[in-house]
Parts: structure tokens; sequence; C-alpha cells
């Protein structure tokens, strides 16, 4: 069966008989078990101490981790700052290190497609979670539409509205932010309206801030806008803005349930939050490289998370996986 050569062929065309007649199947869970076999999954994510998001798919990530230990899994961690420089650093130690499969999050687009480049010398099996970098399908993705997403954001925006209206684009961005996941969210959005050429009544405009504080904003910013699309987890430095100079009357989308997010949700400042469940990403992740790689199983590459819309009615604190 194992194909090892010290076998007569007679003998081999009679196993190979019996095995066919009673389809007999090798146990490959019990086959690792008894071999002691270890498998070491390498987790290439940004550090979560400042990041709420990213905590979060470390949660999931954990999760999976302990209850697929039994069967040989070893995780090793590479965390990077978010930052260009650290990222390139980290690269240089994931691609030294020698693993069976890779959860990666393509945070920096155009570097990240180089890396994936030069790691498919490796051939290994690869899943990003977060954002999807790969046009030709040949690396697994857990996680979102993006582009859906952002077209889900703009019928939203769409709803209820008869008079003109100004919607404002605000990116609030890091040192620097060249994520796939956001541009994709905001063709989406734009498309939308593409799509529904009816929807003569509104104006768009975008601002572009640093993400150090809410400092950079001002009243005049909003003078005659009605709407706000965040198209990242930074929705409540806007929010936090309206409520504290009392400008009424903005509807506002952004993404992921942060804790400053789920505030200003409850206060009404936010309309909707778009979920995209990032525990679930994480555990998703190393669940396919579990499947992929453990049990030999032919697993879908492409596994999206539903998108969830969040208003202050349906929101309830979710438990953390455990």
């Amino acid at each position: 069966m194992h194909n090892r050569g010290q076998v007569a062929q007679e003998t081999v065309d009679k196993v190979n008989a019996i095995i066919e007649q009673f389809g007999y199947k090798r146990n490959i869970l019990a086959s690792n078990l008894a071999l002691n076999k270890k498998f070491r999954f390498a987790v290439f994510l940004p550090k979560s101490e400042t990041l709420e998001y990213w905590k979060s798919q470390v949660d999931g990530i954990e999760k999976a981790a302990l209850e697929f230990s039994k069967f040989g899994i070893v995780l090793d961690y590479f965390f990077y700052d978010y930052n260009l420089i650290s990222f390139r650093e980290t690269v240089k130690k994931v691609m030294q290190f020698e693993c069976d499969g890779l959860l990666f999050a393509p945070i920096f687009y155009e570097d990240s497609v180089l890396f994936l480049k030069e790691y498919q010398q490796k051939k290994i099996p690869v899943v990003m979670i977060d954002s999807n970098v790969s046009d030709s399908n040949e690396h697994a993705y857990v996680g979102q539409d993006a582009f859906q997403s952002g077209y889900l954001a703009g019928r939203l925006i769409s709803f209820a509205v008869k008079n003109e209206r100004h919607v404002l684009i605000f990116k609030i961005t890091r040192e620097i932010e060249s994520t796939s996941v956001y541009l994709q969210r905001i063709n989406g959005f734009y498309s939308y309206f593409k799509d529904h050429d009816e929807l003569t009544n509104f104006k768009f405009s975008e601002v572009t801030i640093k993400d150090s504080g809410i400092d950079q904003l001002n009243v005049e910013m909003f003078s005659d806008v009605n709407s706000v699309f965040v198209p990242n987890s930074r929705a409540y430095i806007v929010a936090r803005f309206l409520d504290e100079n009392n400008i009424k009357g903005v509807r506002i989308i952004g993404y992921d349930l942060l804790n400053e997010n789920i505030e200003y949700l409850n206060k009404g400042v936010i309309d909707f939050l778009i979920n995209q469940r990032p525990e679930q990403q994480g555990y998703m992740g190393i669940n396919y490289l579990y499947k992929k790689l453990v049990l030999q199983e032919s697993v879908e590459k492409t596994q999206y998370i539903p998108l969830e819309i969040i208003l202050k009615e349906n929101y309830f604190p979710v438990k953390r996986l455990s």
C-alpha cells in the first residue's frame, strides 16, 4: 500500500484486489499518530497588541491550533509591525523557515505579490486571510469578497434617499495603505452607483487623512455631507468628531466590530457596520491547512465569509471562541 517496492508484484495485485473489493481506505489520522508525524504551519500576520481586529484573528487561529494539536499540528508565528520595513524584514525570516503550510495576511499589496511569487518555489500550500491578492487562484483564500462588501455599502447608502445626497469617502490610512481589500471595497462602492444610473441625485468626494488622530478633521469637511463611507475599521474616528461637534444627520457606514465602533453604533452615530468575522477567518485558515495536509482532502480554495450587516438594533456582544 505504501509503494515501498519491497513486495512481490503478485502479492501487490492480491492486496489491491481485496482493497477494491471491500472499499478499504487507509485511516490517515491513525497512520499520522502512529508515526508521531508533525505538521508545522507558519503564521505570518501583523502584530495584534494594539490592533483589535488582528487580535481576533489570532484568537481564532489559536482555537484551531488547540483543537488540532492532537493530530501533530504545531504553529510558528511571524509577526510584523504595521509598516513596510518590518514587513520586508519578516519576509526574509519566513522565506528561511521550513514548514508544511503557510497562513498569510497580505497587507501590503505589491510586496505581498512579490513574496508569494517567490514563496511558490517551496511548493507548499498557502492560505490567505483578510485580503486576496491572488488573481489566478493558485493560493487559497478565507475572508470576505471585498468588492461585494463595497457594493453592499453602496446599496446601504442609497436606501430611502429621495433628495440630493453628498457622499464622502473617508480614507483613513496608516503610514502606508496599499491593501488590496481596501481598494476593492472602494471600487465595489462606486460600481453600485454605476450599475444603478437612475440614482442621479448622488455626488461623491474623497478625503484622505493619516490615522494619527482626530485633529486632522474640521467642520468644513462635513458642511454639505449627508453620508460617509469609511472602507476600513476606522469609522469611529469620523463618528467621534461628529459626536463631539454635535453634527447630526450624517449616515456613516464602516467595517468591523471594534470596541470604538460599537460605542458609536450604540449611540446611533454609526448607522451600519459590515462585520468580517475575524475570529472565524483565523480558525478557517488553519482548518484549511489541516484538511489539506493532515487529512489530505480536496478543499475549496476560496471560502467567502458572509457579508453580515450590523445595526444598533441587531447588535449583541459576540462571545469569544473557546
